[in-house]
């Protein structure tokens, strides 16, 4: 299929139990549907992407005066490695600019290197490290800041 095919609209109430199941496939320790829940009550900036109409990938922004912190982007396990994340990603961008933040901050697992050589490639760079961050299959794992200028 093809990226034009996606499209990008606000998650709701309705979206939570599709996107808590795939959050459940695709984390070691995901999401519940209450901290979606949450997001979407606390006034985040939660969107979906669809592919000829299906769900194929979510993601959770924090706008906060003039910063932006991506708490959560994720896609379906069985369209993965064909952009869409990418895609999202971008899309998230420009919903950051157009509420005037100026900067984007997200922290991510120093295993996940798929998601970090990502990120770098669309312009995050480290600028700090969390002791102990995320729960892990062997205790914690340190989590990675990452910051990229919007402007």
């Amino acid at each position: 299929m093809s990226l034009s095919l996606l499209e990008f609209e606000p998650m709701s109430v309705d979206d939570l139990d599709w996107v808590s199941s795939a959050e459940q496939g695709l984390h070691s320790h995901p999401w519940t549907r209450g901290n979606f829940a949450d997001s979407l009550a606390a006034g985040y900036s939660c969107w979906l992407s669809r592919e000829s109409g299906k769900p194929v990938a979510y993601g959770i922004l924090m706008l906060v005066l003039d910063e932006a912190h991506l708490l959560n982007i994720s896609v379906s396990a069985p369209v993965q490695h064909r952009g869409i994340g990418e895609a999202l990603l971008g899309h998230l961008f420009e919903v950051a600019r157009e509420r005037g933040a100026g900067q984007m901050f997200l922290e991510v697992r120093p295993s996940n290197a798929a998601a970090i050589a990502m990120y770098r490639k669309h312009g995050f760079e480290a600028i700090g490290r969390r002791k102990a961050y995320y729960p892990g299959l062997d205790g914690r794992e340190d989590a990675i800041v990452m910051r990229r200028e919007l402007r």
